[in-house]
């Protein structure tokens, strides 16, 4: 299968062309390894492959023979590395299939490589020191976001049509964005976590995907959502397969428009006018939209502050952990200066502390909860401004505290972590692009607890009614010819 031919389908469009017999899963993973070698070079998006080594549980499902990758973060393959982006984890392999690799293999997906990830995924921008930065396929001198930025860049270059992604602060949505992708971050818990976790990030973390169609997201979540024995809670269970969703009617919505974030830096005229397009296109399609006002239930500076007593809550037990079974050490030669800062605060937590972030997250939850009583759906710009130039994020960078340094990730994606917080589904659809620069600009659409369907109904209108993926990055040039 040539490159142009395999780029031409999405991953339910592959699975079928397998399912007929018009293509082998082997032809599917050559036809991938030859796109990574084609762009990959250009764009550092993948940081290891193992062509020919995993083989899925037989079987017919809507992914089947789909080649796949995985991210260097939250999944472990067994025998291959699981490093997290870290020279603290650098090198060493997974002694098993974590549950959710097991879920991918039972999907028939084809796992052929990891993707990059900025260290333990703490940041929007995916620039580790163990493999360099990863490149913005529709512009290479702008970030790739993060920290699902190889899964991203993998995808908009052509690589594979769906890959592996987490979101704990917007780690999904925003590589989408940046990336011209779809991404959804689903309700907290609808993919469990465990079993060697409970809460992800304390409830802020879930996995998912970013890819091309929205189906091929729908697609994968009905194959990996659902709870494992154990679980702490579970999500309601989907009415129907996810897949059934993207192509139902939504019905006419109620949506709350939100271009002041609560706090960071402002929308910028670019993004402004991205969301003024895209309200006029909802109004065109029956759907009542509205300005609204969204309480936070905490000050700017108390949000930032119960985020990092999390996030760093479980960095220092992870780092801890991590240098314990490797007989390594917590320091400047394992962790970079901002995880470093990040890891001393802490340590220097209090049980007080952890129980006012989760106070914090409580807050947010409830304010946030009760606007979903007036409105279906509310819609921000996924991000206030265009892909950032790589090295965005390091001015100072070595001066900053966790405070500091989630306070500069916030002040770049505003609109992201308090679906985390609160723990309800949030996804960007690339909507639009700036009529400039070129660059995608993708729209964030949110809904209560467990109406990850509404969304998806959503974005399956959405995409019908302005497709996107005749849209492709420079990166594909030359693609008929390969």
């Amino acid at each position: 299968m040539k490159r142009s031919e395999y780029v031409s389908f999405d991953a339910v469009g592959l699975a079928d062309l397998v399912a007929r017999g018009e293509v082998s899963p082997p032809e599917l993973e050559q036809a991938a390894l030859a796109a990574a070698d084609a762009v990959n070079p250009r764009i550092n998006a993948v940081v290891e492959t193992w062509p020919g080594e995993d083989v899925p549980v037989p079987g017919s499902t809507p992914l089947a023979g789909v080649p796949f990758l995985i991210k260097d973060l939250g999944v472990t393959m067994a025998g291959k590395r699981a490093e997290l982006g870290s020279r603290l984890a650098a090198g060493v392999p997974a002694r098993a299939d974590s549950s959710l690799m097991r879920r991918f293999r039972r999907a028939g997906l084809v796992t052929f490589g990891r993707t990059s990830s900025p260290e333990m995924g703490f940041s929007l921008t995916t620039e580790p020191v163990l493999h360099g930065a990863t490149l913005n396929p529709w512009d290479t001198t702008r970030s790739a976001g993060g920290s699902s930025g190889g899964a991203a860049a993998a995808v908009a270059a052509g690589i594979v049509p769906v890959a592996h992604a987490t979101d704990a602060g917007g780690s999904i949505r925003v590589p989408a964005a940046y990336n011209g992708l779809f991404g959804l971050k689903s309700t907290r818990a609808r993919v469990s976590p465990g079993p060697d976790v409970d809460e992800a990030y304390s409830g802020l973390a879930v996995h998912g995907s970013v890819s091309r169609t929205v189906r091929d997201s729908a697609a994968l979540l009905d194959r990996i959502q659902g709870p494992e024995a154990g679980d702490a809670y579970v999500a309601p269970r989907p009415v129907r397969p996810y897949l059934d969703e993207v192509s139902r009617h939504p019905g006419s919505l109620r949506i709350g428009v939100l271009t002041r974030p609560w706090g960071g830096r402002a929308t910028t005229a670019p993004v402004a006018d991205a969301v003024a397009r895209t309200v006029a296109l909802l109004e065109r399609l029956g759907h009542r939209v509205e300005e609204a006002t969204v309480e936070l239930g905490a000050s700017w500076e108390e949000f930032v502050v119960g985020n990092a007593r999390l996030w760093c809550a479980h960095l220092t037990a992870m780092a801890n952990d991590l240098a314990a079974a490797l007989g390594r050490t917590v320091d400047a030669g394992t962790l970079e200066p901002v995880l470093l800062a990040c890891y001393a605060y802490g340590r220097r937590m209090t049980a007080e502390d952890l129980v006012n972030a989760f106070a914090l997250r409580n807050k947010v939850s409830r304010s946030l909860g009760r606007h979903f009583s007036d409105y279906d759906v509310l819609l921000t710009p996924t991000l206030p401004e265009l892909p950032l130039p790589l090295g965005s994020y390091d001015d100072g960078i070595e001066q900053l505290d966790a405070p500091g340094w989630l306070d500069r990730l916030f002040d770049r994606a505003p609109f992201a972590a308090v679906f985390n917080i609160a723990g309800t589904p949030a996804m960007s659809v690339p909507l639009e692009s700036d009529p400039v620069t070129g660059l995608p600009v993708g729209m964030q659409f949110a809904a209560g607890y467990g109406q990850d369907d509404v969304l998806f109904r959503l974005a399956g209108q959405l995409e019908r009614a302005r497709p996107w993926s005749g849209r492709v990055p420079e990166v594909w040039a030359g693609a008929d010819a390969a």
